[in-house]
């Protein structure tokens, strides 16, 4: 690597293009990479793209002038005191703060370089463009730093809350709702039928994880999420699985208790407290009215508990 105070004023100026086209590309990847999620903050770093794609036209401009047309690839990880980045390409998803916080780092890096570029050039021109750049550059900070403070719109609030809908509560609840309710005929029949906590126990863990398995793979395969835009199919289906599992391992749990009566009477308040929980995420999230959804989910449960009873007893 090269010290910046050996570098040419030719160096000095391939590099600033070099720099300016890197971070015109990194723009343009966080500008696609919140296109979907944040559509407001996306237009705003397309705005910086175009404005870093102008700061290399002009410096094109001045370098043809002195030096020609060919533009040594020099760039900024060839020269020591640039701090290293990141590759925006390996994050995903990309996160918003994330972003606005790079764009600030950028900025005021970039700044600086300017200042030290102009104090090392003897051109007027130069040192004049030099100049106005490390100014613009601390424009764009300024405007990125505020980014990175301000709070989303009404609308993109809106949009990211449907977003959260559609690709965790949903698959969660389905799953939710699934281990909770089916898990229920199998686990209760087997406590009647065996009078055997260990025995019941089993029987609830192969229900619950079986459950997570299959509805996990149902929801992952169920859809790709480009057309729907539920996002990402292995994370939905990790979602719905883990809290198929969960749903399930909630009232199987106590019969790890030696007495089948005690452990049967404590699965019966588990399983109140699930079917609470459940019709208060459908009321908060899918806008049911409580009471409808405590219904809906209260009578779907206790239809699945007597036929467990009634079968483990037969």
């Amino acid at each position: 690597m090269r010290s910046f105070d050996s570098l040419t004023e030719r160096e000095i100026l391939a590099l600033a293009i070099s720099q300016e086209e890197e971070d015109a590309r990194i723009y343009d990847d966080f500008a696609e990479g919140l296109r979907e999620s944040h559509p407001e903050q996306s237009a705003k770093f397309a705005e910086l793209r175009q404005e870093e794609d102008g700061h290399r036209h002009r410096l094109l401009d001045v370098y043809r002038q002195r030096f020609g047309e060919h533009v040594p690839l020099i760039r900024r990880q060839d020269v020591n005191g640039f701090v290293r980045r990141r590759p925006v390409w390996m994050t995903r998803p990309l996160g918003l703060r994330a972003a606005q916080k790079t764009a600030e780092l950028m900025e005021t890096e970039t700044k600086r370089f300017y200042e030290a570029a102009a104090r090392r050039s003897t051109d007027a021109g130069a040192r004049q463009l030099l100049g106005d750049l490390a100014e613009e550059e601390r424009l764009h900070a300024a405007t990125a730093g505020q980014m990175a403070r301000t709070a989303v719109s009404e609308e993109e609030s809106a949009r990211q809350r449907r977003l959260f809908v559609m690709q965790v509560v949903q698959p969660g609840l389905a799953g939710l709702m699934d281990g909770s309710v089916s898990t229920l005929a199998p686990l209760f029949a087997a406590a009647f039928a065996t009078r055997n906590s260990w025995a019941t126990f089993l029987v609830g863990i192969a229900a619950s994880v079986g459950a997570g398995i299959s509805m996990g793979f149902a929801e992952a395969l169920s859809d790709d999420g480009s057309l729907t835009g539920r996002g990402r199919p292995w994370i939905r289906g990790l979602v719905c699985g883990l809290m198929t599992a969960l749903g399930g391992l909630g009232h199987t749990l106590p019969y790890l208790i030696a007495n089948v009566n005690t452990a049967t009477g404590i699965a019966g308040g588990v399983v109140l407290v699930e079917l609470g929980v459940i019709s208060w995420i459908r009321h908060r999230f899918m806008d049911t009215p409580l009471s409808t959804a405590a219904l809906q989910v209260g009578l779907g449960g206790i239809l699945v508990f007597i036929v467990g009873v009634l079968i483990g007893s037969s």
